[in-house]
């Protein structure tokens, strides 16, 4: 079995963690699998929460690497983000898809769906999937009930624009298990 994800794999920059990500496995409370694609928020990007300083929301991000930042995006979906870099830099990675693997009739149910492409392709639907809410922001990635584990190969890793944001669009933050059915979008 792959070794844990330890804090000291986020204690450094968010562009080393977020290609590093893809082919790593997530589960959270037994239910997950292959992270295939993730977007980095560095906090001098503009699109960052933490741009613009700390807040009750973005409070997590300013804390210790390796820990989950939860938030709600356009007041409907959940959205998980890890923590990056040395305490204060405030960056962070979105999980934007993943392959699911275990715990897919729990996936399922949560989703209320059958087809195992669209359970997890897209950070709101990941989440749901995955049954991730605000109960999970500011807990360590690296106890229970998450369980993020290396990959255990190199993946062949595609690299684009990020998406769903009207700031810094082209920077190409982007990461994606290339050739993957279960990414959110398809990159250029």
């Amino acid at each position: 079995m792959p070794p844990r994800l330890r804090r000291a794999f986020f204690d450094r920059s968010v562009h080393a963690v977020a290609p590093d990500l893809i082919g790593a496995t997530l589960m959270v409370g037994g239910a997950g699998g292959v992270i295939v694609e993730v977007e980095a928020y560095h906090h001098t990007d503009p699109a960052a929460h933490s741009y613009r300083g700390e807040t009750p929301r973005n409070a997590v991000m300013f804390g210790p690497p390796g820990m989950a930042y939860v938030y709600r995006s356009y007041g409907i979906h959940w959205c998980l983000n890890v923590v990056c870099e040395a305490e204060g830099s405030a960056s962070a990675v979105l999980i934007r898809a993943l392959e699911p693997v275990e715990g897919l009739a729990a996936m399922r149910r949560r989703r209320g769906l059958d087809d195992v492409r669209a359970l997890c392709s897209g950070p709101g639907k990941l989440c749901a999937a995955l049954g991730v809410t605000i109960r999970h922001n500011g807990l360590p990635l690296d106890r229970a009930p998450f369980e993020l584990r290396a990959r255990t190969a190199e993946p062949d890793i595609v690299v684009g624009p990020r998406i769903g944001i009207s700031k810094a669009v082209d920077e190409p933050w982007r990461y994606g298990l290339k050739g993957s059915r279960f990414l959110s979008r398809g990159f250029r």
